[in-house]
């Protein structure tokens, strides 16, 4: 056993600049790669929290909002008796007007847009938590032009647009991935036949002595996976640096830091190291196993 890994490091040794040259390579496709398993994570992590936020909002018209403090006109009444009845809806909650502009006050404070604003530029509204967030669109049909709404508004439809972004980063980098794993495939294909070959005189020694082609051809995968396995290495290394000189600081900014979840490092050491350690010995064992089979025959 200790030959089969003396030979796979002097493959390594031997071959050297194509060796670095596949490490690198893959541990840029597997960086790509855990990038966008933590796009997708980050994606979903958003997603919850949004959609535990979102209500949909039915603005009441200007006479029942200008009269109304604490929902006891008919109207008011009776639309949140329908809402609460709904089996569609969690809970249904009432702000006033008032209670309106003093939260516009609140997530707007110190900003010129509070001169332009006055309470009458704001409705009453029944905001209603869905018990299944998916299916607001219905609530939206099934009140839309009813007497005294004003109209009624779906917040899902507002953060579209966040998670269409996200999804298209997801994308690609998922598609740079894919694109640099073919390079990474190519090369540890290129390093293994050239390393063969380098061999064969020593390969064509043991099998006239009686060694097994399994056993010739163990060293050969011994490279490939301890390759793989640096490129993961050094990608999750690189995603840990892109975490704390890059994301950590672009998620503190004041427009991002309450706005998506933040990335912690247990997801890139725990969650996404490991997956990346995996697939790259995967992968290399694979390409390594094909090359030689349809490539080197001894």
């Amino acid at each position: 056993m200790m030959f089969v890994w003396r030979e796979a490091f002097a493959g390594l040794r031997r071959n050297l600049t194509m060796s670095i040259a596949m490490v690198i390579t893959t541990a840029i496709s597997l960086g790509l790669l855990g990038a966008g398993l933590l796009a997708v994570r980050t994606i979903d992590r958003t997603e919850d929290l949004y959609y535990s936020l979102i209500a949909v909002q039915v603005a009441l018209d200007e006479p029942t909002s200008a009269d109304d403090r604490d929902c006891s006109s008919p109207v008011c009444t009776g639309l949140r008796g329908e809402l609460e009845a709904n089996p569609l809806v969690a809970s249904v909650e009432y702000e006033s007007r008032d209670d309106a502009f003093a939260r516009f006050q609140r997530i707007y404070a110190g900003q010129s847009i509070l001169q332009l604003v006055r309470p009458q530029s704001l409705p009453a509204t029944l905001r209603v938590t869905m018990a299944d967030p998916l299916r607001g669109e219905e609530i939206v049909t099934q009140y839309t032009g009813r007497p005294g709404v004003r109209n009624v508004v779906d917040q899902r439809s507002t953060v579209a647009d966040l998670f269409s972004f996200l999804g298209s980063v997801r994308n690609a980098t998922f598609g740079l991935a894919v694109v640099q794993a073919l390079a990474a495939l190519l090369l540890i294909s290129n390093t293994i036949q050239l390393s063969a070959f380098t061999r064969r005189t020593e390969v064509g020694i043991m099998r006239l002595v009686g060694a097994s082609r399994w056993y010739t051809q163990v060293p050969f995968l011994i490279e490939a996976v301890v390759t793989g396995v640096v490129g993961a290495v050094l990608a999750t290394g690189g995603l840990v640096l892109g975490k704390i000189f890059f994301l950590d600081r672009l998620m503190s900014g004041r427009l991002l830091a309450n706005t998506i979840p933040p990335i912690g490092m247990s997801d890139v050491l725990g969650y996404v190291g490991p997956v990346l350690v995996v697939v790259g010995a995967v992968i290399a064992t694979a390409t390594g196993y094909v090359t030689l089979r349809l490539y080197v025959r001894t």
